[in-house]
């Protein structure tokens, strides 16, 4: 077997291919439209293009003519075409090949740990040690579909590169800190707008699948009750989607009110919970409660995953504002080496990106809020749920 050559445009569509035939298999085949927003996504994407419908329809013609990309119509009638990718037929992939040569094409030369973080929606590899026997063994394979880069100055890890077509393997791939930064490309309004609009469209799923999520979670269950007996003053759930957590809290015994930017998380957590007040809200937004002078705690659990580092510190100050002296704020977010792009949340199609942050960085990002760290905690996933470590901080307003 010889192997295709392809260019950085082919790279990117059948990569693109790829990956969406596996994460939003009920849009699959892509048209070309979706396949021009796939292959022009400014998160997962190394580096970010622009590739016009000219363009991508010329490599789609080349393509074809090679049977790497068959077209097929979108359902019995309709004259609108779509792509489907034989790339993973044409090679032979296992699964977890698959995954790794998915995410080479997408993002070009990665070291064995960023490419279990990259892969963990298209195969679960177990550890680093699985991704290494993996590419060990798509580069024993006849002919080879993979190399190991030599180690460059400033890596701590060897890099793997695809050989199935020219990639620029001199520079290193973009640190974590500037990747996670990429979900402001577009604007802070316009990733604002992409985060309401996903969670808005998935309410009602969402809800159904997480009212219930803390029977499964103790560590959770055991901070929140922590910080019920502690709050000295009435609490905020920020960010409370459909109201797990506020009611959660409500059943201590405490006072708690909730705010959430989605008018459907709003809707879903006063259908749910119709005794507690929640309001729609944004984070600077917030403000002291109507009946004292102010938070005893703010909780902001996973409220704050949308946000770039930068984000983090004046978010924080501005909420650290609303507590009482020695009021507590607690974070609960997703750590791991950037942006991670959700094309399903609880089953519904969306378009979102979710930065998986830090602990030095937020921890930092805490104190130039002006709050003090009292605690933090960091936890591996639990079986169902999504496969990221979690930080949890807990940080004091200065008395």
């Amino acid at each position: 077997m010889s192997l295709p050559v392809l260019d950085a445009t082919d790279q990117r569509i059948l990569g693109s291919l790829l990956e969406k035939q596996h994460t939003v298999p009920g849009s699959y085949p892509l048209t070309l439209n979706a396949l021009r927003t796939a292959c022009n996504q400014t998160s997962s994407r190394e580096p970010v293009t622009d590739y016009d419908e000219k363009t991508l329809t010329e490599a789609l013609k080349g393509l074809r003519d090679r049977r790497l990309v068959r077209v097929v119509w979108a359902e019995k009638g309709s004259r609108t075409l779509k792509y489907h990718q034989l790339l993973d037929a044409e090679l032979a992939l296992a699964d977890d090949e698959r995954a790794l040569l998915t995410v080479l094409l997408l993002r070009g030369p990665q070291s064995p740990g960023e490419l279990r973080t990259r892969t963990e929606r298209l195969h679960p590899f177990a550890d680093k040690d699985a991704v290494a026997a993996c590419l060990a063994r798509l580069a024993s394979a006849s002919p080879p579909l993979v190399r190991e880069l030599p180690l460059q100055r400033g890596q701590q890890d060897r890099r793997w590169v695809h050989l199935l077509g020219p990639v620029a393997a001199g520079a290193p791939a973009a640190d974590a800190p500037a990747d996670r930064e990429a979900v402001l490309a577009g604007g802070a309004a316009a990733r604002d707008a992409a985060v309401l609009a996903a969670y808005d469209a998935a309410a009602a799923a969402y809800s159904e699948a997480l009212i219930d999520e803390l029977v499964g979670k103790p560590f959770d269950v055991w901070i929140l009750e922590r910080i019920a007996a502690e709050a000295d003053g009435p609490v905020m759930d920020l960010g409370c989607g459909p109201g797990q957590i506020m009611a959660f809290l409500a059943d201590t015994g405490i006072e708690v009110h909730g705010l959430d930017g989605s008018a459907a998380m709003v809707e879903q957590a006063r259908a749910n919970f119709p005794d507690l007040d929640v309001a729609v809200g944004r984070f600077h937004q917030l403000l002291r409660p109507r009946n004292a002078a102010a938070w005893g705690a703010v909780v902001a659990w996973y409220a704050f995953v949308h946000l770039a580092p930068s984000e983090l510190a004046p978010t924080m100050a501005g909420v650290a504002a609303t507590l009482r002296p020695g009021g507590t704020l607690a974070l609960a977010l997703h750590l791991g080496e950037g942006i991670v792009h959700a094309d399903t949340l609880c089953g519904v199609a969306v378009d979102l990106d979710v930065v998986t942050h830090d602990r030095d960085q937020v921890l930092a990002a805490v104190g130039e809020a002006g709050l003090e760290v009292a605690e933090w905690y960091v936890r591996s996933p639990y079986p169902d749920e999504a496969q990221t470590t979690r930080l949890y901080v807990l940080a004091r307003r200065p008395a």
